[in-house]
């Protein structure tokens, strides 16, 4: 609910801070007094498009702040921290505008946009004037009204179809494992048979790409091998080379090897060395007289570089991973040359599970058409009584059969429009096409007497519903919003002294001369003052016989 609203600088009113009930909340005052200022500031600080025109004259900024005490639980406390905004039973909405435009807007003390703004709003307040769209004018809505109404047993088959439609997405899971329909079968099983033989005709090993790349390297590096080994093939063997000089080495020191242990290690060692260097010249030789160019091995190596390439883009980054594939495209190749007996079974659940399905949502259908009858029947007496005499409502259901019902919905099959008519001899008409701001919000009253948190709104403003209502009807339509709010707050701009009287807060609203501008003020009415306001709005003049009338009119309402 509304708990405060704190309002600066917007049109007559300098500052205002209303604290309102819980329960019903009545404005009332004279003509032109700055009432629809107070809606015009909730309006605002719902989410409304701001106007440099609603800033007081004199004044550069407009700033509106208000508190909602919530349910954790609520649809709207749930929105809250679905923008990561914390919300502990506490709603706190602030915003601002300015002369240059300029304006900002936070909930919970976090920065948000208009758009998040209204997300939040729309589940916390409805607000019902000449020219107000709101819930119920939703034909998705009025669904949700009727199931509201159906309770337990809409909720029951809700879940039975919640479950037949996460059986039937199993089934089809399933069926597509299996290659879906013959048609689609059919083509996995030549995609797969094609891949099948191409990774098989390739016959890769394991790491073979990497051998085939050192290959190719060798190959493309043939001159410069073939000029290596043989240039150092001649530094061994040449006159003088390496070998001949490593043997006059050998030869000087043989000459004292004899002398000196250590002596002959060292000739063991050149001896050695000129052994290692011949084999290294003969090795370098050999290696030399083996390289040739091939020009027809290296065709061979580069196309099957390109082949095992081309593979592992299609199937795996590597051998073994072009390999797995195969394993598992042979796998289920079988599993789907097999699997025609599997699809009938599969098949045969599919249609037994939409039969199933079209049986809750035409069993859904028929509760909510029972309910919905009730239903229709209850709002035009509710509409007579509130001065709409010939009033003529139905909930109206669009027909569907097995072959165009959606099966695929949790919510049914069913499509419905509240048709309404005000007049007589007037035909029915979508609720939004035809009706008036004040007969929807008596519309909304009608039904609001027999829906208990339908769509979780824990405030209803409503603006001059009275219009053109008096007398039993006045009457009437107080009891109804001491009904209300019961459990929705309620506030409304009232003319009626019935309305007035049925109130749990009643605030004055009046203009006034101070400091030489005019200023609009609200003054929350004590139980004498609100005798007086009847007083005022019967048109009487204050006498004991005024006072004593307005007592009975309190005294009337059950509250």
């Amino acid at each position: 609910m509304l708990s405060r609203l704190q309002i600066k600088n917007i049109a007559l009113i300098d500052s205002a801070d209303i604290e309102f009930d819980g329960r019903l909340n009545v404005l009332s005052g004279e003509t032109g007094s700055g009432k629809s200022v107070i809606l015009d500031s909730i309006n605002f600080v719902l989410g409304s498009k701001a106007d440099k025109s609603m800033i007081r004259y004199g004044e550069s900024q407009a700033s509106v702040r208000a508190e909602f005490d919530v349910d954790p639980q609520s649809p709207a406390a749930k929105a809250v921290e679905e923008l990561d905004i914390e919300c502990e039973g506490q709603i706190i909405i602030s915003r601002t505008y300015s002369l240059e435009g300029r304006g900002s807007i936070k909930i919970n003390g976090s920065a948000v946009t208009a758009a998040m703004l209204k997300s939040v709003t729309s589940r916390l307040v409805d607000v019902h004037g000449q020219s107000e769209h709101f819930f119920l004018l939703s034909e998705a809505n009025q669904l949700k009204v009727i199931d509201g109404l159906c309770g337990d047993v809409a909720y029951k088959i809700k879940s039975q179809l919640a479950d037949a439609l996460s059986h039937k997405k199993r089934i089809l899971s399933q069926i597509s494992e299996l290659g879906g329909d013959e048609q689609e079968r059919a083509r996995q099983v030549d995609l797969l048979e094609y891949q099948i033989n191409e990774i098989r005709a390739a016959d890769i090993a394991p790491g073979e790409y990497e051998r085939l790349l050192a290959k190719r390297n060798l190959i493309n590096n043939t001159e410069k091998i073939l000029s290596s080994l043989s240039g150092g093939a001649q530094i061994f063997n040449s006159d003088g080379g390496v070998t001949d000089m490593i043997a006059v080495a050998q030869r000087q020191i043989a000459q004292i090897s004899d002398l000196s242990e250590e002596y002959e290690k060292i000739y063991s060692r050149l001896e050695n060395l000129y052994a290692e260097a011949s084999d290294i010249a003969q090795s370098m030789g050999d290696l030399a007289d083996e390289v040739s160019f091939d020009e027809r091995e290296a065709q061979r190596v580069e196309e099957r570089i390109e082949l095992l390439r081309s593979l592992m883009k299609k199937y795996g980054a590597d051998e073994e991973s072009v390999l797995g594939y195969l394993d598992k495209a042979v796998e289920k190749y079988d599993s789907l040359i097999n699997s025609a007996e599997q699809l009938e079974k599969f098949g045969k659940d599919l249609s037994e599970t939409d039969n199933k399905i079209f049986a809750l949502c035409c069993r859904l259908s028929e509760e909510r058409k029972k309910c919905a009858a009730k239903f229709a029947e209850n709002v035009v007496e509710q509409l007579k009584s509130l001065n709409i005499p010939n009033a003529d409502f139905i909930v109206e259901f669009t027909p569907f059969d097995r072959q165009n019902v959606n099966l695929n919905s949790t919510n049914g099959s069913d499509q419905v429009r509240f048709m309404f008519s005000a007049n007589k001899g007037e035909p029915l008409k979508p609720l939004n096409k035809v009706i008036s701001g004040g007969e929807m919000s008596r519309f909304m009253l009608a039904i609001k007497t027999q829906l208990k948190g339908i769509n979780g709104i824990s405030t209803y403003i409503f603006d001059e519903i009275d219009a053109g209502i008096s007398g039993l009807t006045a009457r009437t339509v107080a009891q109804k919003f001491i009904d209300i709010s019961a459990d929705t707050q309620i506030i409304a701009v009232s003319h009626l002294p019935q309305v007035c009287a049925a109130s749990h807060a009643q605030f004055l609203i009046y203009k006034t001369e101070e400091g030489g501008k005019t200023v609009t003020r609200v003054k929350r009415l004590s139980d004498e003052q609100k005798l007086d306001e009847i007083v005022r709005l019967t048109g009487s003049v204050s006498s004991s016989a005024a006072l004593e009338h307005a007592k009975q009119l309190v005294g009337q309402f059950k509250k």
